[in-house]
Parts: C-alpha cells; sequence; structure tokens
C-alpha cells in the first residue's frame, strides 16, 4: 500500500479491540474464534485452513445491494464441532457444511459462528457455502472492518488493508491462510467487473452480464478485490506472455499514460526483485480520492491521485507483500520498506538518482527527529503499521545495502521472495538470512535501524559513502515528508 503522505497526515490504523486473544487455544472441538495476531487477535480463525474460495456475487450499483453465494473449501486442522468465518455487516440467510443445513449464529462485529449438523473429524476436507445479502457497510478508512467502497462514479469496489474482504464474503481473514480465488460477478450490463488473476469468457443474459476471474496462486483475503464500473480497458502482455490487464473508471483515463509502462516497471523490478511471481497483472484505476492505493493481488487498486512512483511503489509489492506475506502486522516493514525501496531503484535506474546523495539528503531531513526515530520499524504498534516504513524503510535498506555490499543485498533481494513464495515471512527471519548471505553479524545494525526507538549511533548511519552533513547546513527537503502528529 501507498499512502497519500501529507505533512501532518499520515493514514493509519486502529487496533481492533474485542476481548479474549484469539491466541488462545481451541476447546475442545470448537475452533478458534482468532488466528492469534497481536494486533488484531479477533482477525481469523482456527481449527481448519483454507484451500480455495469460489465467491459468487450479483450486485446492483443503482441500490447498491449485494447477494452473495460463497464456497469455503477447507480441511480441519482438528476435530471441529464448531468454527468460524470472517463476515462484517451482511446479513445471512443460510449456511451449509457438505451440503447439509448447519446452524449458525452471530457474534462480536464480525464473527459468523457456524455448528456443522455433524461433527467434522481432523484432517477432514469439507465445504462450506454460505448465502447472504445486503447492502456492504461502507469502508471509513484504515481502521475498520469493511473494505466496501461506493464510487463517485456510480460504481463500487474493494480495497483496505488490513481488513478489507469480510466486508464482502465470509473468509477466514489472517495472513498465514492464503487460498485460491474464484469470483463471479453478476452486474447490469452497462458495467463491467475486474478482479484478481485471469478473466474467462463473460456471460450475458438478458439485462444482465456475469464476469468470472481466477487466482490460481495463493492469496490473503485482503488482496483480494471486485471492482464494478463503467470501464475503459488496456490489455497488454510482458514478453513471457504474461497478461496485463488494467481498468480505468470514468474520470481516469489520464493515467492510461503512465500504465502503459506497466511491461517496463515490471522488466526492472524483475531484474531487482527476481522472476515476476504472479500469473497476471495489470491495475484498477479508480477516480476515487481515498487515502491509499492497494497492492491487491495480480491487479493493484489505485486512488484517483497514483502516479507512476505508485504504479512502481505497488508492483513491487507483488513480491514483498503478495506472493512472500507478513506473518503477523508486526512485520509490515516487510512489504512496505521494499515497496518503497522499489521507487528508488526506478529513480536511480531510469533518472540516474544518486541514492547515496539521496540518502545523505533525506538523513540530513530527519536527523533531529525524535518522532521519526522513535517509531520503529518492527512491532510499531497497532495502528501504526502504515506510518513509517515509507520513509524510515527506504533509508534503511540503502543503509543495508551499503553495510553488507552491493553483491550480497542483491542475492538477498533476488532470493528472498522466491524462497517464502506462496508463503509468509518475519522481520527476524529475514535479519537471520542477511547474516546468513552476508558472511557478516547484522544484529547491532538491525537493532539500531529496525528495532530501536531512538536514533542510531553515527556508524550505523554515516559510513561508507555516505556523507554525515554540517552542523549548520540547512536541512533538505525529505521525499515524503515525516508524520508530525
Amino acid at each position: 500500500m501507498r499512502t497519500r503522505i501529507v505533512v501532518g497526515a499520515l493514514a493509519a490504523t486502529t487496533a481492533l479491540a474485542l476481548g479474549a486473544s484469539g491466541s488462545a487455544q481451541a476447546a475442545g472441538a470448537i475452533g478458534a474464534p482468532g488466528a492469534g495476531d497481536p494486533y488484531y487477535p479477533m482477525d481469523g480463525n482456527g481449527g481448519y485452513d483454507v484451500q480455495h474460495y469460489a465467491v459468487g456475487v450479483n450486485f446492483t450499483p443503482a441500490t447498491k445491494m449485494l447477494y452473495g453465494d460463497t464456497t469455503v473449501r477447507a480441511t480441519t486442522t482438528q476435530k471441529l464441532k464448531q468454527f468460524n468465518l470472517d463476515l462484517y455487516g451482511l446479513q445471512v440467510d443460510s449456511v451449509t457444511v457438505n451440503g447439509k443445513k448447519a446452524f449458525w449464529t452471530r457474534s462480536g462485529v464480525h464473527e459468523l459462528v457456524i455448528t456443522p449438523g455433524t461433527p467434522l473429524a481432523k484432517k477432514q476436507q469439507f465445504n462450506v457455502r454460505v448465502k447472504y445479502h445486503g447492502v456492504p457497510i461502507e469502508s471509513s478508512g484504515l481502521d475498520d472492518n469493511s473494505g466496501w467502497h461506493t464510487s463517485v462514479t456510480g460504481g463500487a469496489f474493494a480495497a483496505n488493508e488490513p481488513h478489507s474482504a469480510a466486508g464482502w464474503y465470509p473468509v477466514n481473514d489472517t495472513t498465514r491462510d492464503k487460498a485460491t480465488f474464484t469470483l463471479k460477478a453478476t452486474v447490469p450490463s452497462e458495467y463491467s467487473v475486474i478482479s484478481n488473476g485471469i478473466e474467462q469468457p463473460a456471460r450475458k443474459a438478458g439485462a444482465n452480464t456475469t464476469y468470472t476471474w481466477v487466482e490460481k496462486d495463493p492469496i490473503i483475503g485482503y488482496l483480494t478485490t471486485i471492482a464494478i464500473d463503467k470501464f475503459t480497458y488496456l490489455k497488454q502482455k510482458r514478453k513471457d506472455g504474461t497478461p496485463l490487464v488494467s481498468a480505468f473508471a470514468p474520470g481516469a483515463e489520464d493515467k492510461m499514460a503512465d500504465e502503459k509502462r506497466l511491461p517496463e516497471v515490471l522488466d526492472l523490478l524483475e531484474r531487482y526483485f527476481g522472476p515476476y511471481p504472479q500469473s497476471a497483472g495489470g491495475g484498477i484505476f479508480v477516480a476515487d480520492q481515498i487515502g491509499f492505493s492497494l497492492e491487491t493481488q495480480t491487479r493493484p487498486t489505485y486512488a484517483a491521485w497514483a502516479d507512476l512512483d505508485t504504479i512502481v511503489h505497488e508492483q513491487s509489492h507483488q513480491w514483498w507483500g503478495d506472493t512472500m506475506s507478513v506473518d503477523t502486522w508486526r512485520d509490515v516493514c516487510m512489504n512496505e520498506c521494499f515497496a518503497s525501496y522499489g521507487t528508488w531503484l526506478w529513480a536511480q535506474d531510469k533518472d540516474g538518482e544518486n541514492l547515496d546523495t539521496e540518502y545523505s539528503k533525506e538523513m540530513a531531513g530527519f536527523a533531529d527527529s525524535t518522532r521519526f526515530w522513535s517509531n520503529p520499524l518492527w512491532d510499531m504498534g497497532a495502528g501504526n503499521e502504515f506510518s513509517n516504513s515509507y520513509t524510515r524503510g527506504p533509508l534503511f535498506l540503502q543503509a543495508l545495502r551499503r553495510y553488507i555490499g552491493d553483491a550480497a543485498f542483491i542475492t538477498v533481494l533476488r532470493n528472498y521472495t522466491q524462497l517464502h513464495k506462496g508463503g509468509n515471512t518475519s522481520m527476524q527471519e529475514f535479519e537471520r538470512y542477511v547474516g546468513k548471505v552476508a558472511k557478516k553479524d547484522v544484529t547491532d545494525f538491525f537493532q539500531a535501524w529496525v528495532y530501536g526507538r531512538s536514533k542510531p549511533d553515527d556508524k550505523y548511519i554515516w559510513f561508507g559513502p555516505f556523507q554525515k552533513p554540517a552542523a549548520k547546513q540547512a536541512k533538505a527537503t525529505p521525499l515524503f515528508a515525516p508524520d508530525k502528529r
């Protein structure tokens, strides 16, 4: 995600305070009501592992009414007489498990509690089908449980972080449970639908058309999307044949010139981050002035203010955040630090930017900012995930590049996401890998840059090519303004 950064204003999330931690062990044959993330303990659920979501929706923009019919295919990890899915705000009409009627109830803000007619054995595959309807609750920003947005152009789209999917379909809403994803969406024929993955042939019936999108690679709930509008499309291909499909809402067509450079963007990022990890690509350009753009898998969602740097940032996430995802939200730097550094690499290769010089200028601007250094790059606290990673993150990586040397740094960039493709990682795991590749103890460096809550010693800031500014040197204007709240 890239937030629209202005002085004194950074988008942030707030903690979901819903009582007992989901990290508690399931009681008997009851699946845990949360996956145990330290910031959002009630997100996700325990007792099963999802393999596939088959999401069906019928949406009418004029009434904003959504009818849903979603089947979740999963395998139990324990005996289950009861388990939960996350679903926010929509009316449940029926639930079946393996084709048989199940008892269900609602609990808390987003818990759909399901009791199958017949208890499930451990390691048993099962299908839970949920039919539901309602007007999705409108997203109010990064601090809610919904990712649903009614667009200024009359359509709708889903995008939010760390919560999004539960606002429009039942999901195991945790970063640790990836699954494949199919969307079948029916809308009035004057509209079209775009989502993740590969498009299938559309089917028209009467006044409506059904669009199908298939994401064959594992995906997290918040990275799934649906966008409904009177889109204009740009279809391109990479040299290897990877399809790139981009959609532009009315009023966003001026972004097409930047998006035409997408093959060029992916070629450059591939040079540094390794082979492009997705089966498809593209972008969804809305006309709405939301406060962020989001790395929805294969096809990022771009706010009206998005520019070429935003495209580079969100496409960097296809490696850092999408194919390889955070273990918990404490590890968000593994997403945002690297995506932000992707724009630095673009500036280096395409604009001739000297990143060592840029680093020195940036550091001069932040040298005396107590707030900047007090917010770490790991375990920054719920509600602070999307703040310092965009600014301190690329500085950390440029310093790491010089600390371990270009050869080791490029090896880390090219290999790390490939090693964790389709999975998750933590900052501690990354630190160990860096030390292994560099054949160097990086403990103190990471403590200073990543975990520390105060300005690192000069030996970790001003070394090698980095020039410490004179005491009376005027501060440079940073690329991104620090959060001064």
